[in-house]
């Protein structure tokens, strides 16, 4: 007899619990942050960036305005400005210890940025991030100039993935 009521009353506890917890996600509601109709969207639409001063700068570039645009291009009137640095660098180059050759090593790309409003230039959302990503340095010299501009088309590609939620996550909470 104790048994069954002990497990009544935790069946009961459960049933509560589970109806609380419906109660409180009903309130919820879940939207895509970057579908079309979103404000979010059309606000990433009408960022313009900054000119870039290097190669890598400007790819990282080009993917941000393909992806807040949809692929438009930059806006004719920005509502918001971009300013981005970005930096590259080698690091944690891996030497043979046979010949004293560098076979590995790691490409470190840093951007910072900040936005802004360009009615009165008020700071939207700034800061800095950072990408890693990693290279095989083969033995020939061409390849290895063409593992490095990989690696750094890889990590500018990220980089920009990277920037584009830091800004729609700020641009949502607008």
């Amino acid at each position: 007899m104790l048994l069954s009521e002990a497990s009544r009353r935790r069946g009961l506890l459960a049933s509560a619990a589970g109806l609380i917890g419906l109660v409180l996600l009903s309130g919820c509601q879940v939207k895509p942050l970057y579908s079309n109709g979103s404000t979010v969207a059309q606000s990433a639409a009408s960022i313009s960036i900054s000119e870039a001063e290097d190669r890598v700068e400007q790819r990282v570039r080009n993917e941000l305005i393909f992806l807040l645009a949809g692929g438009k291009g930059e806006p004719a009137n920005p509502t918001y400005h971009l300013e981005m640095s970005v930096n590259s660098r080698d690091v944690g180059v891996l030497l043979s210890q046979d010949d004293d050759v560098a076979r590995a090593g790691r490409l470190v790309l840093t951007a910072d940025y900040n936005l802004t409003l360009v009615e009165s230039g008020e700071t939207i959302r700034s800061g800095r991030r950072q990408v890693v990503a990693l290279v095989d340095f083969p033995v020939q010299e061409f390849a290895k100039l063409r593992a490095v501009r990989d690696a750094e088309n890889r990590a500018s590609r990220e980089m920009a993935e990277l920037i584009r939620a830091d800004l729609s996550a700020a641009l949502a909470k607008r």
